[in-house]
């Protein structure tokens, strides 16, 4: 997907209004018959066929209008109140519209609701051979996901959850947290996580290393402590220096190797890969900001040299943050962001979560999903 698929897809919308009203108009005129003309209704068995209510009884494209801000819990509703409606609302072309204009503006997605990325790319043409694809659906299935990370993620049981899981010796979980946006960004995330303890207390940096790495530091969150070691490609005087010159400088936690293909491979240096073996999940902090150049395919292969199953269970979580400086930066939107990354290859649980450095916005949320995936994985 381009990186400005953004843009792309608006240039669009328009076309795609058009489409809309001529299939909603041929609907329409199919249920109601003539009534949509204007002509004479007529009687079916010697009886008069029932008028039309008021809101079927309006133009058709003040019909798609009226659709076009209801929400998909009021289109659900508005489809249960006849044949007529219930087909009226399940037209493909409404709900591809209502993906491009809204799954955008969406702060998360996840392995379970990502749309295809033909949803936004396949040619304007095609667009009535898609009937068969059940759009409804999949924004249901997006919809869902950004609501859930919008209520809170304590359970009612949470207080004694909490108590009981006091009670027994647990390790805390560790998590790597990696990439660009750790080292590219104006603010610094982590130094952020650790100046802003009503948000995200501090729980100790404890003194064991692990692979000769480092410890990490260890965090609180709604009573449960968990552990996040920060692995930086090149040494802070390095990125200073990249920055300056503004170049791209050798990622030191990685081989590179070409292949006769022509292809290059990424393979982790010997301390990182022996690290990899003793964690519960990773966070992936990319660069969402869209004035950047990125070379995302490069980032897929380091993403897949450190989830490499050969280095551990494979089924270990995923947290993407989707990560600006501030929010006065322009931001790749999270549902294009993960088809760069092309996250929907991987086979294990992974969310990418709309992120921002200087108020940590989006991170707890982030956070409390990979803590539950853990448990659940642990259980």
């Amino acid at each position: 997907m381009a990186e400005s698929g953004a843009g792309g897809s608006g240039r669009e919308w328009g076309r795609l209004e058009w489409a809309l009203r001529h299939s909603l108009r041929l609907l329409l005129r199919e249920k109601r018959g003539p009534r949509e003309e204007g002509q004479q209704e007529e009687e079916e068995e010697g009886q008069a066929a029932p008028s039309p209510s008021a809101l079927e009884a309006l133009p058709i494209d003040v019909k798609l209008y009226i659709m076009s801000f209801l929400t998909p819990k009021d289109l659900s509703y508005l489809g249960s109140t006849s044949c007529y409606w219930r087909t009226a609302v399940r037209d493909p072309l409404l709900w591809r519209y209502f993906l491009i204009r809204d799954v955008p503006s969406w702060h998360t997605i996840d392995w379970k609701s990502l749309p295809d990325a033909n949803i936004f790319n396949r040619p304007f043409s095609e667009f009535h051979s898609s009937a068969s694809y059940d759009y409804m659906e999949v924004y249901k299935n997006c919809y869902s996901c950004c609501k859930r990370s919008l209520k809170s993620r304590q359970t009612p049981y949470g207080a004694m959850a909490s108590f009981l899981q006091s009670l027994i010796t647990q390790a805390e979980p560790r998590f790597a947290m990696f990439g660009p946006g750790l080292e590219d960004l104006d603010e610094s995330l982590v130094h952020k996580m650790m100046t802003s303890p009503e948000m995200l207390p501090l729980a100790g940096i404890p003194s064991r290393q692990i692979h000769g790495i480092g410890s990490g530091v260890t965090f609180h969150l709604n009573s449960q402590k968990f552990n996040i070691l920060t692995l930086y490609s090149r040494t802070s005087k390095e990125r200073r220096r990249a920055k300056e010159e503004d170049t791209t400088p050798i990622n030191k936690m990685f081989h590179v190797e070409n292949s006769v293909d022509g292809t290059t491979q990424y393979t982790l240096i010997e301390h990182v890969k022996n690290m990899c073996g003793q964690i519960d999940g990773f966070i992936y902090v990319a660069d969402a900001e869209v004035h950047k150049r990125h070379n995302r395919q490069t980032e897929f292969a380091r993403i897949a040299a450190m989830l490499d199953p050969a280095l551990g269970p494979s089924n270990r979580p995923l947290l993407v943050l989707s990560c600006i400086s501030n929010a006065e930066i322009e931001r790749i939107p999270c549902v294009y962001m993960a088809h760069q990354l092309q996250l929907n290859l991987f086979s294990q649980p992974w969310m990418i979560q709309d992120t921002e450095a200087a108020t940590l916005d989006g991170l707890l949320d982030g956070i409390q999903w990979l803590l539950e995936q853990t448990e659940h994985k642990n259980t």
